[in-house]
C-alpha cells in the first residue's frame, strides 16, 4: 500500500514539473532557435514589439483561464473584442461621445456579452463550447451591422495614447496587461473567489457541497472573461487607429492556446495566469520568429496548430498521470 501510494506521489510530481516546466523549455527553445535563424530577433526593438503587439491576446488569455479553471471554454472573445472596438469608436466618432465614455461603454458591452455566455452555461445548461460559439458568431454579425463593414476611424490622440502611448519608456499596453495580470493573480491566489473557482474546476459537485455558490462564481468568470475581451478590443482599436470589424478573427484561438501552452487544464482546476501569460509570449515568438524569416501566412497556421496539439496532448498526458 505504501509503494503505491509512493508511486503515485511520484507521478503526480512528475506530471506537475511536466506541467509547469513544459512552457519554459518550450519558450527557451524558440528564443535560442530564432536568435540564432534571425539577427533581428534579439533587438530591444523587436523583443519590446512582442510584447506591444501580444498585449490584447494576453489580457484575453488572462480571462480565458478563468473561464477554464472553471472547467468552460470561451470561444466568443475574439468577436467581442471586436465588437467592443467597433462600438466605442462609433460612439466616439459618429455620435459625439467623450473618448473615455466610449471606452466605458465598450467595456460595458464585453461584459454583457460575458456575463450572457455565463447564463447560457449556468442557467441555460448549454454546453460552454456551445454556447460561446453561438455568441461569437451573434457578436461578430453585429459588428459588421454596425459597421457596415467599414472601418471606423479618427476617435482622437486620448484614444491612440492606449495602443501607441508611452510611459516611463515603457509602452502603455505593456503597462496595461501587467496591471490586468497581477490583479488576475491577486484574485486567484488571495482571495476567496480564487479559492472557489480551483474547488469548482476540481469537482462541480463537491465544491456544491462544500458550501460554494457555484453557478454565482461560474457566472462571474464568464463576466470577467468577456470584460477583458472588451479590455483587448480597446487596446487593438486604440493601436490600429481604427475600428476593424474583421479584426481579431481567430484570437480566440490564440487566447486558448495561450492558456493550455501555460499550463491551464482543458479539465479544470489547473492552471495559473502566470503560466498563461508566459503560453502567449511563446505564441507570439512564434509568430514573430517566422515573421523574422518570412514563412508564409497559411504555413504559420499550421504550425501554430501542431504547437497547440502538442500541448493539448501533454495536458491529457499529465491528466492520465494524475489519475493513476
Amino acid at each position: 500500500m505504501t509503494t503505491v501510494t509512493g508511486v503515485q506521489a511520484r507521478r503526480a510530481i512528475f506530471a506537475s514539473w511536466l506541467r509547469r516546466g513544459t512552457v519554459f523549455i518550450i519558450l527557451l527553445t524558440l528564443v535560442v532557435f530564432f536568435s540564432l535563424a534571425s539577427d533581428r530577433f534579439l533587438q530591444s526593438r523587436n523583443l519590446v514589439n512582442i510584447l506591444v503587439q501580444n498585449a490584447p491576446v494576453i489580457v484575453m488569455a488572462v480571462g480565458m483561464t478563468m473561464a477554464m479553471l472553471v472547467g468552460g471554454i470561451d470561444l466568443s472573445v475574439g468577436s467581442v473584442a471586436a465588437l467592443a472596438g467597433a462600438i466605442s469608436a462609433g460612439l466616439i466618432v459618429r455620435d459625439g461621445l467623450s473618448v473615455y465614455a466610449g471606452m466605458l461603454v465598450g467595456l460595458v458591452v464585453g461584459l454583457a456579452i460575458g456575463l450572457l455566455n455565463g447564463v447560457l452555461v449556468v442557467y441555460g445548461k448549454l454546453p460552454p463550447f456551445v454556447a460561446t460559439l453561438a455568441t461569437m458568431g451573434i457578436a461578430r454579425g453585429l459588428t459588421l451591422v454596425y459597421t457596415e463593414g467599414r472601418p471606423i476611424s479618427g476617435m482622437g490622440d486620448a484614444y491612440t495614447f492606449w495602443g501607441s502611448g508611452v510611459v516611463a519608456e515603457v509602452p502603455v499596453p505593456v503597462i496595461v496587461w501587467l496591471v490586468i495580470v497581477a490583479l488576475a493573480y491577486l484574485l486567484l491566489t488571495q482571495t476567496r473567489f480564487g479559492l472557489h473557482v480551483y474547488a469548482i474546476g476540481g469537482g462541480e459537485e463537491t465544491a456544491r457541497l462544500a458550501g460554494v455558490a457555484v453557478n454565482r462564481v461560474k457566472l462571474l468568470t464568464y463576466g470577467i472573461s468577456g470584460l477583458l475581451a472588451g479590455l483587448a478590443g480597446l487596446l487593438l482599436t486604440a493601436r490600429l487607429w481604427s475600428a476593424q470589424p474583421q479584426v481579431a478573427v481567430g484570437f480566440e484561438l490564440n487566447a486558448i492556446a495561450a492558456a493550455v501552452l501555460g499550463g491551464v487544464s482543458l479539465f479544470g482546476g489547473v492552471g495559473s495566469v502566470l503560466g498563461a501569460v508566459v503560453g502567449a509570449l511563446i505564441v507570439g515568438v512564434l509568430g514573430n520568429g517566422m515573421n523574422l524569416l518570412r514563412v508564409a501566412s497559411y504555413p504559420q497556421q499550421v504550425i501554430q496548430g501542431i504547437v497547440l496539439v502538442l500541448a493539448v496532448a501533454v495536458d491529457m498526458y499529465t491528466k492520465r498521470l494524475e489519475n493513476r
